[in-house]
């Protein structure tokens, strides 16, 4: 069976950016289908269920709120009418062994001062260098790399100007983002605590660049809880997309994306239920990794496991915490972050003592508790970073338990007695999450962005033959919520300017999602 009329957009995977790309295309007037394996919307941004609660599973703030402002301005809304924001007064809490604790806040005196009880006077001039300068990156990278179509070495610097070689100098290309946090920090803590930011995506603070130094910035600019969850944002999303006529089917798989004879142009896409869509462009929204596959799926696609950003281990469930005080984001550090990113990049283990990240889903950025039922504990989301090896190793219940017991053993060094329930939570190890996201062994952020030249690497909007399109995390401009929901947005625009260049409207199909799923533009029941 075929589907597709002129004009028709099929759109496989209702992750962010799959929604971002439903939403730019419908309100340009195309009649739009959004179809994906999962049960709802969201990609990563997916909820589980323990103990009979619900938790937010994936990312759990929203940042660069304008990019979602832009976006839904575009639809005649806003999103400040979709959802209910709380801006973050407490970005972070952060404890070290014996319960040592720093807060981050979103002003930057009020860190200045934090950071000089914590760790004196000279840091805190550190930081306020440091905050400048991230400030500074972030503002040369916005419009000319961030919200833009991917650009390689040269363009990006006639696009901050090649008459200032300062600004160009001032990105700190061939710095790490660890050794350039040496400058502003003698205290290893907190170029333990801003070395973190690498992990945003999924990357090792040791091999980064130091021009991730601009998430300080980001966050500095306003992080805001999602009240309902972030989930809620996908299905808010999904509902403005609705409205403008976007119709949403799940649960179909695809199974390859067609070409004609020549191999050069795309045809559209065949399903698993042996359904073909025609369509003269895609737009693939699943991780770049998986696209070899579908392109050829007679073909073994090849492991770059070096090249792998970081996977996770995630556990939702119930719990009553004593000890140091949680607020809405908490970090326990390690003792030696080097030899926890060599355990995972290295030696492609779980590190034997992991950083941990606790979000403590039922407080207010400052730890006040929300309506938790007496007696049955409260929700908490924890994570440790591990290797993607999902698609080679199999994670046994004892492999589980004892990263688990590891974490355990992390928290009550830092300060937070917990005990985490293996019979109620609800766990995600590399394996799980290459199930849910194929190709990626688990990886969560595309490839890692180790290196001068990484984010030249991500595959841009253009995919690799004719009608192809990409979008999603794994692509330009990154990982992360916003560059998703970016990529979505660069990938419809970049379409449109095709189309209008042809000059006439053709059948398109956009896949992708987790895992990549399709149906026909023949929206009947």
């Amino acid at each position: 069976m075929s589907g597709g009329t002129e004009n028709d957009v099929v759109i496989v995977g209702a992750g962010m950016g799959g929604l971002s790309a439903a939403l730019v295309l419908a309100s340009a007037g195309f009649k739009v289908v959004v179809i994906d394996g999962a049960a709802g919307p969201g990609g990563k941004l997916r909820q589980v269920t323990a103990g009979g609660h619900s938790f937010d599973a994936g990312p759990t703030v929203l940042t660069m709120k304008w990019v979602f402002d832009t976006l839904l301005s575009r639809c005649g809304t806003s999103l400040e009418t979709e959802v209910a924001l709380v801006r973050s007064d407490l970005l972070a809490r952060h404890y070290w062994r014996g319960g040592d604790g720093l807060d981050l806040f979103a002003d930057v005196d009020r860190n200045a001062d934090a950071i000089g009880d914590f760790a004196g006077a000279c840091e805190a001039a550190g930081f306020r260098r440091f905050a400048n300068d991230s400030a500074r990156i972030y503002r040369l990278l916005e419009r000319s790399f961030i919200d833009a179509p991917r650009p390689n070495p040269l363009s990006l610097s006639a696009r901050i100007g090649l008459h200032r070689p300062g600004s160009l100098l001032a990105l700190k290309p061939y710095s790490t983002l660890w050794s350039a946090l040496s400058g502003y920090f003698a205290d290893p803590r907190l170029r333990q605590l801003f070395g973190r930011y690498a992990t945003y995506c999924g990357s090792s603070p040791f091999l980064a660049p130091a021009t991730l130094m601009l998430v300080a910035h980001v966050e500095q600019d306003g992080v805001w809880i999602v009240q309902g969850g972030m989930h809620l944002l996908a299905r808010r999303l999904m509902a403005v997309a609705e409205r403008l006529g976007v119709v949403f089917r799940f649960a179909e798989n695809v199974v390859s994306i067609d070409k004609d004879r020549s191999g050069r142009a795309i045809t559209g896409v065949t399903t698993d239920q042996q359904r073909q869509v025609r369509a003269a462009s895609v737009i693939f929204n699943g991780d770049a990794a998986a696209l070899a596959q579908l392109l050829d799926p007679g073909k073994v696609p090849r492991r770059r496991v070096g090249q792998r950003s970081l996977s996770a281990l995630v556990a939702c469930g119930p719990a009553i915490p004593s000890g140091v005080p949680l607020a809405h984001h908490t970090v326990f550090f390690s003792d030696d972050y080097k030899a926890e990113f060599d355990a995972i990049l290295r030696q492609h283990r779980p590190p034997a003592d992991p950083t941990i990240y606790v979000c403590a889903q039922d407080r207010t950025d400052a730890g006040a508790l929300r309506g938790t039922a007496a007696g049955s504990g409260e929700r908490l989301y924890s994570l440790m970073n591990m290797p993607a090896d999902g698609d080679g190793h199999a994670y046994t219940e004892s492999e589980i338990d004892r990263c688990l017991s590891s974490m355990e053993r992390r928290l009550a060094r830092n300060g937070l007695p917990l005990l985490l329930d293996r019979q109620v939570m609800s766990i995600t190890a590399p394996d799980g999450f290459n199930r849910l996201f194929p190709g990626t062994g688990g990886a969560l952020y595309g490839m890692a962005s180790h290196g001068a030249m990484a984010s030249f690497r991500r595959p841009s909007s253009q995919g690799p033959i004719t009608g192809l399109y990409l979008a999603g995390g794994s692509v330009h401009p990154g990982p992360g919520v916003p560059m998703a929901a970016l990529s979505g947005k660069i990938a419809a625009e970049r379409l449109m300017a095709d189309r209008a260049l042809i000059g006439r409207s053709r059948p398109v199909a956009i896949t992708g999602g987790m895992p990549m799923r399709s149906v026909t533009a023949d929206t009947t029941p």
